[in-house]
C-alpha cells in the first residue's frame, strides 16, 4: 500500500514572531524555517507503517516556494522514499492546497493520506477535511491511534469528553493529533542518503488548479503585552477591584 503525506513549510515553533514595521505581514527576514509539528508526526505515522510491513512506499508532497524543499529533504530524511514538489511563490489558501493535493492523489493513487490536523502558522483546521471531500474519500481526523487491517483503517480520534474509534474502508484520508506518536530525529547518514532521493517539482498549472488568493490580509499585529499582576490586601480589596477596575464582575 502507498502512503502519501502531506507537509507543510513554517516558521520553527521555537522562534518569536515578529511582525513588519509596516503590520504587513509576519516578518520572515532570517528567520528559521521548519517541517509544521503535526506534519512531522504524520510523517512518523507513515514510516512506522512501512516498517510493519503495512506500507510499500511513502510519498512525502507540499505546496509552496522551492525553499519548501527543504522540509520534503527532512521527510525523506526520516524515512519517505520520495517526494512530490508543487511549486509556487503565491499564498496558498486551505481550498488551493486542497485541491492540489486532490490531483496528486489523482495522480498516485495511495492506499492511505496522512495530513497534520492543522498547521501552527495558521491554525485553519481545514484542508485535511476539504481533500476528503474533494477526493471523494472517508476521513478520519484528530487521529491518537491507527490501526490497518486488509482494507480498513480504525480511527481513535480525541473528542470531548472521550475517545472515539471509526472504521473507514481504504483509500482513506487521516489527520494526526498529537499523541498519535512521537517523531523520530533524522540521523546524518540519513540526511545525506536524502539528498539522492527522487523530489519530482510540479506546478499549480501542470495540475489544472488555480492558487490565487481570494482573501486580502488587511493587517497583522502582535498580541497585546500581558500586564504584571499585584497583591491585594484582602477578599474585599479583590472584590472591589474586579468590580470597579476590571469590570469583569
Amino acid at each position: 500500500m502507498k502512503v502519501l503525506v502531506a507537509v507543510k513549510r513554517v516558521i520553527d515553533y521555537n522562534v518569536k514572531i515578529r511582525v513588519k514595521p509596516d503590520h504587513s505581514d509576519v516578518d520572515l527576514t532570517n528567520v528559521k524555517m521548519a517541517m509544521n509539528p503535526f506534519c512531522e508526526i504524520a510523517v512518523e505515522e507513515a514510516v512506522r507503517l512501512k516498517e510493519r510491513g503495512v506500507a510499500t512506499e511513502v510519498v512525502a508532497v507540499t505546496v509552496g516556494p522551492k525553499a519548501a524543499q527543504e522540509q520534503l529533504r527532512t521527510a525523506l530524511a526520516l524515512g519517505a522514499d520520495r517526494a512530490v514538489h508543487v511549486e509556487t511563490e503565491e499564498r496558498v489558501e486551505s481550498l488551493a492546497a486542497a485541491k492540489l493535493l486532490a490531483k496528486v492523489v489523482e495522480e498516485e493513487q495511495p492506499g492511505l493520506v496522512i495530513l497534520g490536523k492543522q498547521a501552527i502558522d495558521t491554525d485553519n483546521n481545514q484542508t485535511g477535511q476539504m481533500l476528503a471531500a474533494l477526493a471523494g474519500l472517508p476521513q478520519g481526523t484528530f487521529a491518537s491511534e491507527v490501526k490497518v487491517e486488509n482494507d480498513k483503517v480504525q480511527v481513535t480520534r480525541e473528542v470531548d469528553g472521550g475517545l472515539q474509534t471509526v472504521e473507514l474502508t481504504l483509500p482513506a484520508v487521516i489527520t494526526t493529533d498529537l499523541r498519535l506518536n512521537e517523531p523520530r530525529y533524522a540521523k546524518l547518514p540519513d540526511i545525506m542518503k536524502a539528498k539522492k532521493k527522487p523530489l519530482d517539482v510540479k506546478s499549480p498549472a501542470d495540475l489544472g488548479v488555480e492558487v490565487t488568493s481570494r482573501l486580502t490580509l488587511e493587517k497583522v499585529e502582535s498580541p497585546a503585552e500581558r500586564k504584571g499582576g499585584i497583591k491585594v490586601g484582602s477578599v474585599d480589596e479583590l472584590v472591589d477591584k474586579l468590580k470597579n477596575e476590571a469590570k469583569v464582575l
